[in-house]
């Protein structure tokens, strides 16, 4: 029998949904802290030293093996490099060229490519009402481009770089989402491959950070250590494990519809602590962008075949998650 696929509106998926968009709403400002006396490719690297770590000590206290075999430590790796290498490093980098903001936005854009590559390697299904939804959603994700780019007053090589950086972090991280929808992410325990996955990510971060900025530098301020262990902890060790399990509940292209909301929550916070007025085109692709959402999941047709873009794939008995 197949594994009958989740509604992204149901609750065992909504309320880690809900969660991990919370959580990585509110990242930005915080990445934002992590520039400046420590070059990108050690705050990355600190980062996620410290998510392997708490990954590594939740496994073992949940008396789960810690290792994994030859097949799945190489899928590891792999997971390790684009998630926690590429995607991360490209955005931090971002982030020194272009409004935490803007980077946010394009973020959004995420969606695309996992419909696309979801649909390509995981064979997910389409159907015509997602795709009106995340075309009306991109439209708004459009105007909050606009207002951002018009907003930062930045030099036309700036903005072309920093996005060029988002665009690439958002590839990696499509790789990555896309990854987590095959059958061998499916068949691992996922605290334990991450934990690997975060351990071989910091690891290359670390390697990359010394060949191209020199030894390790840290800066000694509480603001800049404590957001080293929100961003490792909560947004990291915390929320992974959540979105993976959402990736195969419901498929990358569903799941990446918190990268739409996301920016809307970021400029919530925004608004809260760094004095972020809201515009007439910020305020109108929020909405749109909203719309969208519900036109592409709050009405799920009722018969058997899997509809949407959920991952339709056997889950044989040796497949299931423990």
């Amino acid at each position: 029998m197949s594994a009958q696929p989740a509604s992204l509106l149901s609750p065992r998926v909504l309320l880690p949904f809900a969660l991990v968009t919370l959580i990585w709403g509110s990242t930005w400002i915080v990445i934002k802290g992590q520039l400046g006396i420590v070059p990108p490719s050690w705050s990355v690297t600190y980062r996620f030293a410290v998510a392997a770590i708490a990954m590594f000590a939740f496994a073992a206290l949940r008396r789960e093996p810690l290792w994994l075999d030859r097949r799945a430590m190489a899928f590891a790796l792999l997971l390790g490099i684009a998630q926690f290498t590429f995607n991360f490093n490209f955005v931090y980098r971002a982030e020194q060229h272009i409004t935490s903001g803007l980077v946010a936005v394009l973020f959004a854009l995420l969606i695309v490519p996992n419909t696309l590559l979801g649909r390509a390697f995981l064979k997910t299904p389409l159907e015509g009402r997602f795709l009106a939804g995340a075309g009306i959603a991109i439209a708004g994700v459009g105007l909050m481009i606009l207002y951002e780019y018009r907003a930062a007053a930045l030099g036309a090589g700036e903005v072309l770089l920093g996005t060029a950086l988002t665009l690439a972090g958002v590839l990696s991280a499509s790789t990555a989402n896309v990854m987590q929808g095959t059958r061998i992410a499916r068949a691992q325990p996922m605290v334990v491959m991450i934990a690997w996955a975060m351990a071989f990510g910091a690891l290359a971060d670390g390697s990359y950070a010394w060949i191209t900025t020199g030894p390790p530098v840290i800066e000694p301020s509480a603001a800049y250590l404590g957001g080293v262990l929100y961003l490792g902890i909560v947004a990291s060790a915390v929320t992974f494990p959540l979105y993976f399990n959402v990736i195969r509940a419901v498929g990358p292209g569903q799941a990446a519809w918190s990268s739409v909301l996301i920016p809307i929550i970021a400029m919530g916070f925004s608004t809260a602590f760094e004095g972020y007025r809201w515009a007439t085109l910020s305020i109108a692709g929020g909405v749109v962008a909203l719309i969208g959402l519900v036109i592409a999941v709050a009405k799920r047709p009722d018969r058997p075949s899997v509809s949407g873009n959920t991952v339709s794939v056997p889950v044989s008995r040796e497949d299931r998650l423990p």
